[in-house]
């Protein structure tokens, strides 16, 4: 599976969520990713990476990279923000087609500029269901698989949320193993029983002390990413290995996107330092993992 994976833009600290902190020059990130062998990325935050699609390709190709797709936040919830939010998911459905990618991720945020959750109501819950399949039907228009991200401080967060929408729906999901474990539904039991829904995998691993307070609104995601609560992969409590294991028995031939949320604060790292090196210590751990097809 070393073949198959991925970067991601928030390894090196590029974030949709306002105020994150300092970003890193995109040309510096992507020589990063070159060095570190990648070959995909996903698009990470709007406008950090060129808005024409044909920009877009050339500033990946220029680095031997591709764009596999992209982390878009809709309100889904909400009937009278339907169309805006059709719009904004055509929006990026024409510019991931252009561009060449395949995955559109996406995650269900209260309001389009990440305010705090909301709890929804059943008839909020129903259209949210509704505008799913809605998405599922556009994004498959433009050729490309949906992937429902479970995430913190959104609307799909904790164990009871993910299951209603696994129950009410039959969209495809994106294996996230931080953020499953976050909030409360054990990833290697998601990758269990439902690899068939599984589209695409983020492999994210969690220290549980530092992120139970984020959980429980004691801190900001931010706060909590700088605290650490992110590691390295095979550093934490996620049991990384296992959720692997289970993808390759199941034959999964799509992409395992490295992703340890960053937040930098201050200067900039010297080059060759900063979060280059904790992707390049998730990788070193992916490469030694033994994991291969059991019987």
């Amino acid at each position: 599976m070393i073949d198959q994976i991925a970067a991601a833009p928030i390894s090196w600290g590029v974030c949709e969520v306002p105020d994150w902190g300092v970003q890193l020059p995109p040309e510096r990130v992507l020589n990063e990713m070159a060095a570190l062998g990648f070959t995909q990325t996903e698009s990470g935050a709007a406008g950090y990476l060129p808005d024409d699609a044909a920009e877009l390709a050339t500033a990946l190709a220029e680095h031997g990279l591709g764009l596999l797709g992209g982390f878009v936040p809709l309100v889904l919830h909400k009937p009278d923000q339907r169309e805006a939010t059709l719009a904004a998911a055509h929006e990026n459905a024409k510019l991931f087609q252009d561009a060449g990618a395949t995955y559109f991720v996406t995650a269900a945020v209260t309001t389009a500029d990440w305010a705090p959750k909301e709890v929804l109501i059943e008839s909020e819950w129903q259209h949210l269901y509704e505008m799913l399949g809605e998405v599922e039907a556009l994004c498959t228009s433009y050729g490309l698989v949906q992937a429902v991200h479970p995430h913190l401080e959104t609307v799909i967060e904790l164990a009871d949320e993910v299951q209603r929408v696994l129950d009410n729906t039959t969209v495809g999901w994106t294996l996230d193993t931080g953020h499953l474990q976050i909030g409360g539904y054990d990833p290697i039991a998601f990758a269990t029983n439902y690899t068939d829904r599984i589209r695409h995998v983020h492999l994210k691993d969690v220290v549980m002390d530092l992120a139970l307070p984020v959980l429980h609104g004691e801190r900001s995601i931010m706060e909590g990413v700088q605290a650490g609560m992110f590691c390295n992969l095979g550093a934490g409590d996620v049991a990384i290995d296992r959720a692997v294991q289970i993808m390759v028995d199941s034959g999964f031939d799509g992409w395992y996107v490295i992703e340890q949320d960053a937040a930098i604060v201050g200067a900039h790292p010297a080059g060759g330092a900063g979060p280059v090196l904790d992707v390049q210590a998730s990788i070193d751990y992916l490469t030694h993992l033994s994991v291969g097809n059991t019987p």
